[in-house]
């Protein structure tokens, strides 16, 4: 399964990217996550059904500090998705 989405809200500056590729590691996708110039935080994973759904729960909680207001799908990534789960600069 694939999961591919824009994290809206307050997600830079409160270690969302560390976080998000620490659930994703733990979880065993591969993938990664960016900052993007608008203030949101985007996302490319893949592996099985039940830890993709498991990386979208945790993305909606953040960490401690952050405030999301949602997700946005986005179109499938045409960037590699790294085994393991990377940050992209």
């Amino acid at each position: 399964m694939h999961l591919h989405v824009r994290v809206r809200g307050r997600v830079q500056g409160v270690g969302f990217r560390w976080f998000v590729r620490e659930a994703a590691r733990g979880l065993g996708l591969s993938g990664w996550v960016r900052n993007d110039p608008d203030g949101s935080v985007e996302v490319a994973a893949e592996g099985p059904d039940d830890a993709i759904r498991a990386l979208r729960e945790r993305l909606l909680e953040g960490p401690p500090g952050a405030s999301v207001a949602g997700l946005q799908e986005l179109e499938q990534s045409t960037i590699e998705l790294e085994q393991p789960f990377t940050i992209l600069r």
